[in-house]
């Protein structure tokens, strides 16, 4: 490596515009000359190969910085997604909640329906066991009325009182128009 830069730097020398004005002057450029730019250049380079290392050092901690930043920005995705299915999962549960409470409402709202149609069978047989009462007593009430009724006239008007009515009534058309008239439209005379 240092021989081909010596010779770089020595056909470099040899082309620069100090050597070339040297040869149009006519100076005799000596080895010491030689060496003195030579050490000149490796001065030049150490100093550049100082400052690309410390170029180099700069961009391989920058690089560092920006793994860095996106090892950060991994991590906060990371935490981000980790918050997220935690809220995914809490809203999984609120609507499991919200399933459960519906199904709680939908078998509330069966037992209700099931005791209103018990109250309206309970309600229906009660109105028509009343409505049966009631025809059934107003026709024991009112059999019962005739055959006391019956009775009574039969008790209080005897057949024979009957005939004697009617012949007493009878007698009295004779002498009156108005009571012959009554007993021929009833058929009594």
């Amino acid at each position: 490596m240092k021989r081909i830069l010596c010779g770089v730097l020595f056909v470099a020398v040899l082309f620069s515009p100090s050597f070339v004005k040297a040869q149009q002057q006519y100076v005799k450029v000596t080895n010491g000359m030689i060496y003195q730019k030579l050490i000149e250049i490796e001065k030049r380079q150490a100093v550049l190969e100082a400052e690309f290392k410390a170029s180099r050092e700069e961009t391989n901690r920058r690089f560092e910085d920006v793994n860095k930043r996106f090892d950060d920005i991994n991590k906060r995705f990371e935490d981000l997604e980790k918050n997220i299915d935690k809220r995914f999962e809490m809203i999984d549960k609120r609507f499991e909640d919200i399933n459960r409470r519906f199904d709680d409402i939908n078998r509330r709202f069966n037992e209700l329906i099931n005791f209103l149609w018990m109250i309206t069978a309970i309600f229906t047989t009660l109105t028509l066991g009343v409505i049966g009462f009631a025809y059934w007593d107003r026709r024991t009430i009112i059999k019962k009325s005739k055959e006391e009724a019956l009775e009574e006239i039969e008790r209080k008007w005897k057949p024979e009182r009957i005939d004697k009515l009617v012949s007493s009534l009878r007698e009295l058309a004779k002498k009156d128009a108005q009571v012959a008239e009554i007993l021929k439209k009833f058929n009594l005379l």
